[in-house]
């Protein structure tokens, strides 16, 4: 069995580097990225990431938009691509995942690179000391590690959304979508939580902070 180092939430896995090229169509555009072993999905795009980036919203006004565990970059630069006007933030702890972003940034938003902002942290800690709020958040959360850590960062977010922001992500529902979406809507009555939509075994949530 793989240690927490092996992990690809681990800040340096432990685990050989071997670099990976893959294509993905997302959203009607072809996009290159590098992966490494150590990096989630590190062979295609998992599915949830997939349909994740097919609905999720993106704005059409300048925005600052966060890709939260963002592994090798996939949501946050089709963010990027497809809301050229705004400002867009990678967060991962993991040092290749951080690597692999920097690259997918160099290869498919060469002239983007003034606004984008790739930080290294153990999610929202990488934001210390940084005064900003995002209108929107965005991931696919490691929920195998365990749902605690996920449901921890409810209390966090409105700290770290503007006045009508969301924060959207996609759980399986065998991981327990079903029971998120009633803690969330028991726990948190003051906001908004819907599902945009039921697909493939994946649930795609909205938060919306009032």
């Amino acid at each position: 069995m793989p240690s927490n180092k092996d992990h690809y939430s681990s800040r340096f896995p432990d685990v050989d580097l071997k670099v990976f090229t893959i294509s993905e169509s997302l959203r009607r555009h072809l996009y290159v990225f590098k992966t490494t072993t150590g990096v989630f999905s590190k062979q295609k795009i998992d599915l949830g990431t997939k349909i994740l980036i097919k609905h999720m919203i993106i704005p059409k006004d300048p925005s600052f938009l966060l890709d939260l565990g963002c592994g090798y970059g996939p949501i946050g630069i089709v963010l990027a691509y497809e809301s050229p006007q705004s400002n867009v933030y990678f967060i991962d702890i993991n040092k290749r995942a951080i690597w692999c972003v920097k690259e997918n940034i160099k290869i498919n938003l060469p002239q983007a690179q003034d606004r984008l902002y790739v930080l290294d942290g153990d999610y929202f800690k990488a934001l210390k000391n940084k005064n900003i709020k995002f209108d929107g958040i965005y991931m696919n959360p490691p929920v195998r590690q365990g749902r605690d850590e996920f449901l921890n960062l409810f209390d966090e977010i409105p700290n770290y959304l503007k006045s009508n922001g969301y924060f959207e992500f996609v759980l399986r529902r065998k991981m327990g979508a079903e029971f998120i979406f009633n803690y969330l809507s028991q726990n948190f009555p003051e906001n908004t939580v819907s599902i945009k939509i039921k697909r493939s075994g994946y649930w795609v949530f909205n938060y919306s902070i009032s």
